[in-house]
């Protein structure tokens, strides 16, 4: 198959230059992004027609969650046929018209990949269904007899992510019962069993399939999972721990060593095609130390950096983490990320000034104990997001969190669509607040997501006050200060740039030097004065009588 257009060269950077070191990269969540068939679902076509934004916000490139054939269960995160679109989302020939879209505009394309489980529909899984046990076609998936006398019992103790059993019992083609298939997600998400070198195989052709058409790489999903330990032991994980790992304990199903050779497999097959085309790791693990091994030089060449996402607005920590990711990162020659908003976890500007904990994967609702206080969110998420995108490697910015979108809060339960909602009867909300379709327009249907007024999930009233067209012209803007950060970075080389601290602050200050651009973030309370002799790039919020107020970031440049 013939490539489209590509964005500049495609022929291999130098050791050290390729794009995705310094990339910003932004997520795109195609169902709540722009809705060009009116139905109230995002679409490729609806993706293509706001390029135009995406490069005019100037990102380097966009990554795409799963547009896959799926049944939706989880949102597409359970596909059913890996290369082909959903037709909620368009067509193939949707997708190639998007992607040369990007590229005629110099906007790379990552696509999300599921290898950790696959839909109960795809036709694996239903092979695997009509066949018996021992067969070829269960050796696909993690199917197991059960124990007890009659194995009435799950073969071990493992918990789903989303709540409940990770483990449920089919009935035989006979309609008796029969074995258990493991899913570390919902019930309609099978895990395969990576010991199968058909299923290795099966996934390189979908590697190929999309490599063919163009993409210039993977995000892949729960990177961390694939291996499972030998014998499948039970474990219980600790009460604090995170819903998709990153406990220091050795998890059966979290971060086994096996996974690496998937993902030297896998370089080398991407290392065949030209454009430094990349691999991108979603993997929750106890630190950044651990977390580098997933991209040491022959294995992957991104892994998302949950550890500085996960850290509390504090100065002292926040410095920690940053330290601790660029040695580790660094020591395997790999760029560190940089991320504080995804379609897994709440949004930044509220989560950042929330009155107490909510763990990862909970979520928050009208109910919930624990509730954000917007105004304060709102300053310190530009701040952060000032801050992080003056830090040399990549960073990821999530569709809306350019507008300074909050989570929704207010969703109706009989609006909710998380598997989490459902699995743990309403006890834990789940991620549908920070999925909700964001805002283009003050006016009119939905907001501009689509002409219609139809939405997957509601939109709050408040939409309207972090519309684009709004922000667009208003030089204070949240996206104004998202669109100053992001050509400045580019004009100083931030992304490749180096970091050496700066002391004398304050412990409630965060100061450093990259290049020839000092950024100083104040963290707490006390104003703090604007070093002599240097003059203001760029604020997060205006300053207070010449000195960086609280919850501020600012980034400074000397004269010569």
């Amino acid at each position: 198959m013939t490539s489209l257009a590509q964005p500049e060269s495609r022929l291999p950077s130098a050791a050290g230059s390729e794009w995705w070191r310094s990339a910003v990269i932004y997520q795109i969540y195609p169902r709540s992004f722009a809705d060009a068939s009116n139905d109230g679902i995002g679409d490729l076509p609806g993706i293509t027609s706001k390029l135009d934004d995406l490069l005019e916000l100037g990102i380097d490139a966009i990554w795409l969650s799963p547009f896959m054939t799926s049944p939706q269960k989880d949102a597409g995160y359970d596909v059913a046929d890996y290369c082909d679109v959903d037709p909620i989302f368009g067509t193939l020939a949707d997708f190639d018209a998007m992607l040369e879209g990007a590229h005629a505009r110099g906007i790379r394309v990552i696509v999300d990949l599921v290898p950790n489980h696959s839909s109960d529909r795809h036709e694996w899984f239903q092979a695997a269904l009509a066949a018996a046990p021992g067969s070829p076609e269960r050796a696909r998936y993690t199917f197991r007899d059960g124990q007890g006398e009659n194995g009435e019992l799950p073969p071990n103790n493992w918990e789903s992510v989303f709540g409940g059993p990770a483990w449920t019992r089919i009935a035989e083609a006979d309609g008796t019962p029969g074995q258990w298939y493991l899913h570390l997600f919902d019930t309609s998400q099978p895990d395969f069993d990576w010991s199968n070198e058909e299923v290795r195989e099966g996934f390189r052709g979908v590697l190929r399939f999309w490599l063919d058409r163009g993409v210039d790489g993977f995000r892949v999903d729960v990177a961390h999972g694939l291996v499972k330990k030998e014998g499948l032991p039970d474990y219980t994980p600790p009460a604090d721990a995170a819903s998709m790992g990153g406990e220091e304990a050795d998890v059966p199903y979290w971060g086994q060593p096996g996974v690496h050779e998937v993902y030297r497999d896998w370089h080398v097959l991407l290392a065949e095609y030209d454009g430094d085309r990349a691999l991108a790791a979603e993997a929750w693990l106890p630190s950044p130390a651990k977390t580098a091994l997933w991209v040491r030089p022959d294995e992957m060449h991104q892994a998302f950096n949950f550890e500085y996402l996960e850290t509390p607005w504090n100065a002292p920590k926040l410095r920690a983490v940053i330290a601790e990711s660029l040695a580790a990162y660094g020591a395997v020659g790999a760029p560190s990320t940089w991320v504080l908003s995804n379609h897994d976890v709440i949004r930044h500007a509220s989560r950042l000034a929330l009155t107490g904990e909510s763990p990862q994967g909970s979520g928050i609702g009208p109910r919930s104990e624990v509730q954000p206080i917007p105004e304060l969110g709102l300053r310190r998420a530009r701040a952060a997001s000032t801050m992080m995108l003056a830090l040399p490697g990549s960073a990821y910015l999530y569709q809306g969190e350019e507008l300074g979108l909050p989570e929704a809060v207010d969703l109706p339960d009989d609006a909710r669509q998380d598997p989490t909602w459902f699995r743990t009867d309403g006890e834990r909300y789940g991620r549908d607040g920070c999925r909700v379709p964001i805002p283009w327009t003050a006016d009119g249907a939905s907001y501009g997501f689509n002409g219609s007024g139809a939405s997957w999930l509601p939109q709050p009233a408040q939409w309207a006050e972090f519309a684009r067209d709004v922000q667009r012209d208003q030089p204070d803007s949240t996206l104004s200060v998202y669109r100053h950060a992001l050509s400045e970075r580019r004009a100083h080389a931030l992304g490749t740039g180096e970091l050496e601290w700066l002391d004398g602050f304050g412990d409630n200050v965060l100061a450093f030097r990259n290049g020839d651009v000092t950024v100083i973030a104040n963290v707490g309370e006390t104003p703090v004065p604007v070093p002599g002799g240097a003059s203001v790039l760029l604020a997060s919020a205006p300053l207070e009588d010449g000195a960086i107020g609280s919850d501020t970031t600012v980034w400074l440049e000397t004269a010569e």
